[in-house]
């Protein structure tokens, strides 16, 4: 029989991409049922077949197989030699014969039973990559779509199937409308016969759990650990949680302030008139406190216990007796389940009627403050320890070497070892003998050089000879000399003697300079300060009366 190659190929990838089926999977699928419907149209189940599909050629091809025998005497396993040669054929006993036969001559109710035989297959096929799939997120919360709803049960789409849920596995009171998206939590996935089941669930343990774990950062990073859960579902619940470090309060830490951590949990609970309450409580391996902080919020006074029995007899003040039991005794049930003890509530009334000799509560809680004290003791001795065996800090990289103490060796002063080095310059070069024609107003080192002194004069030929007399001038002066220096400066500033303002010796002293006095340059040639000399002289002879005012006034009014 031929087949379309091009459209089978396009049915096996819509296949592979709708149902997550692989082409192999297909074609064995498809062979198995083909056979099945071959064994049907024989008539017997026992027959053998063959049935070979070629994708390369496009061609299906069913045979049914018998044995070449002397004296056939099962006709639907055997064909004597005769037979098998009476067409030319030169067949030798043992041999296979196969008889032809083509899937266009199968009748139609063969070809129907094909057909469901090979959607039971891909159902199969299905439900085990499901299995595959979901095996791996057994005990996590997944998101799904409800597309049907009512008192029965759910049927929530959860990707590529849908999955039921049924009413004991939903939270008391909750209801839902078709389209909306809710969490679940996957309990179990098994499969069977029938393929694969996935159980999912809202009112197990570990969907609050998976919550808390969601909406507690605590909790999600491993710094609070949940030791156990007792739930009953739209009622209440009370879960004990645990923390290594003693200096952190589990139970505080996880209800948040003002219970707005715990409240982010609550509300993701079912959606019923009435809102599931949840206690947390803190985990201790001292069985009778552990026991009496199970059913808070009654106020327990004393317990007796029996750890042989796993019993306890909890006493409770006469006005706590209802609720310690709780509505419908939740409490007291919740309890149990949460410490796997028997627990028997008695007043304190009934307590003395009966004599019952027990332990107060204050009593236990002291010996818990003195372990908790013990174990911050230890914390705190344990931070204290500089290095571990391998010789370094706690928490740092191997290999890390502290810091050593250093001793610091006396160092002889920069400023004094420059003073002394030029001070040794200053004896080997030729001394300059030249007048300071001003002291500054604070001490100041200036070098003057060749250069310098030629761009200040160079309209003067006469001041060249000057320029090249010139040398580099440098302090000899001595701390002190500085010190002294300065004290004198400042006084002739405030007697004004100084040239430069005071602005300028602000602004100089702000900058932090430090300056070594010494003899300095003249700026000016003996002759220019003769010529300024003339031309003050000069002007000071000019008298008023010889000033024609009138040639001033017609310049202005010209320009």
């Amino acid at each position: 029989m031929a087949i379309n190659v091009v459209e089978f190929n396009a049915a096996l990838e819509q296949l592979e991409i709708t149902k997550g089926i692989s082409r192999e999977t297909v074609l064995a699928a498809l062979k198995e049922a083909m056979i099945k419907g071959f064994k049907k149209e024989i008539g017997d189940d026992e027959a053998i077949v063959e049935v070979n599909i070629d994708l390369d050629r496009g061609t299906i091809e069913m045979f049914q197989i018998k044995t070449v025998v002397e004296d056939a005497e099962d006709i639907l396993l055997e064909i004597s030699l005769e037979d098998a040669n009476k067409d030319g054929g030169k067949y030798k006993i043992g041999d296979e014969y196969r008889i032809p036969a083509s899937p266009e001559n199968l009748r139609k109710a063969i070809v129907l039973s094909i057909k469901s035989i090979l959607k039971q297959k891909f159902a199969e096929a299905e439900k085990e990559i499901l299995f595959e799939q979901f095996r791996d997120k057994i005990g996590t919360m997944i998101t799904g779509r409800v597309e049907q709803f009512d008192d029965r049960g759910a049927s929530v789409n959860i990707g590529k199937t849908s999955v039921y849920m049924q009413k004991k596995d939903m939270i008391k009171g909750e209801r839902f409308a078709v389209g909306d998206t809710i969490k679940l939590f996957v309990v179990d996935v098994e499969s069977n016969t029938k393929g694969a089941r996935i159980h999912v669930s809202r009112s197990h343990e570990g969907f609050l759990k998976a919550l808390m774990t969601e909406e507690i950062h605590d909790i999600y990073d491993g710094t609070i650990v949940i030791k156990a859960i007792a739930r009953e579902a739209g009622e209440r619940s009370k879960v004990a949680v645990y923390c290594e470090d003693p200096t952190i309060d589990p139970a505080g830490t996880c209800i948040g302030p003002n219970g707005s951590r715990i409240q982010k949990v609550v509300s993701q609970l079912g959606n019923g008139p009435t809102k599931e309450k949840i206690d947390i409580i803190s985990y201790s391996s001292n069985t009778p406190l552990f026991i009496m902080e199970a059913l808070k919020p009654a106020q327990v006074s004393g317990i007796k216990i029996d750890e042989e029995s796993k019993s306890a007899v909890v006493i409770v003040k006469d006005d706590s007796f209802s609720l310690a039991i709780g509505k419908k005794g939740v409490n007291v049930r919740l309890a149990v389940k949460l410490t796997g003890y028997n627990i028997d509530i008695k007043t304190e009334s009934d307590a003395v009627e009966e004599e019952i000799e027990y332990t107060s509560f204050d009593e236990i809680s002291a010996m818990e403050l003195e372990e908790k004290a013990a174990r911050i003791a230890q914390a705190q001795r344990e931070s204290l320890v500089y290095q571990d065996n391998r010789g370094s800090l706690p928490g740092l990289p191997e290999g890390y070497v502290a810091p050593q103490e250093r001793t610091y060796e006396e160092e002889a002063n920069d400023f004094d070892s420059a003073l002394e080095e030029q001070a040794e310059r200053e004896e080997a070069a030729p001394q300059v003998n030249e007048e300071p024609v001003q002291e500054e107003a604070e001490a100041e080192v200036e070098e003057t050089t060749v250069e310098a002194e030629a761009e200040q004069a160079q309209e003067e030929p006469a001041e060249e000879e000057a320029q090249e007399e010139a040398v580099e001038v440098k302090t000899t002066t001595t701390l002190e000399d500085l010190e002294k220096s300065l004290e004198s400066s400042a006084k002739k500033e405030t007697k004004g003697k100084g040239k430069k303002t005071k602005k300028k010796a602000e602004e100089e002293t702000s900058e932090n300079v430090v300056v070594h006095e010494g003899p300095r340059m003249s700026i000016y040639t003996e002759e220019e300060l003769r010529e300024m000399e003339e031309e003050e002289e000069e002007y000071d002879e000019v008298d008023d009366e010889d000033i024609d005012y009138d040639e001033y006034d017609q310049y202005y009014d010209e320009n």
